[in-house]
């Protein structure tokens, strides 16, 4: 990685873990007939309700309150996921509209998954 000429660095961050689980032994009886070993006691799977969109505002709502932030101080707000709800509407421009963000504000979706979050690092370094 590049090394930026100005100090750069995160100010807040926010997650959002869904609060329901499957079992991970119910995993394992269907893709495995029970057959596969399971790391973990359960998975968290999002509601009937939730998608990137939702979980993405949570995790923005957070990021801006431990940071200490008001939404209209934001330059961008990039989401990154392997699975937004909707093709060709931007995940991006709806989490910045619900953060208060908007209007002056740069959206971008980021894809495929752990990239997205490494890639969506390094332009916000190359952006300061």
């Amino acid at each position: 990685m590049m090394r930026p000429n100005k100090p750069v660095g995160i100010v807040g961050y926010g997650v959002y873990i869904p609060r329901y689980r499957i079992a991970a032994r119910e995993i394992a009886r269907i893709w495995t007939d029970g057959q596969g070993g399971v790391p973990v006691d359960a998975k968290s799977v999002p509601g009937p309700d939730e998608d990137t969109i939702t979980m993405s505002i949570e995790a923005g709502r957070s990021a801006l309150a431990r940071g200490g932030l008001s939404a209209a101080q934001l330059s961008a707000v990039w989401v990154g996921s392997e699975s937004h709800p909707y093709s060709v509407k931007p995940s991006g421009t709806v989490v910045a509209e619900a953060l208060g963000a908007t209007p002056w504000v740069s959206t971008a979706d980021w894809e495929f998954a752990c990239k997205a979050g490494s890639e969506a690092l390094t332009a916000g370094m190359g952006m300061v």
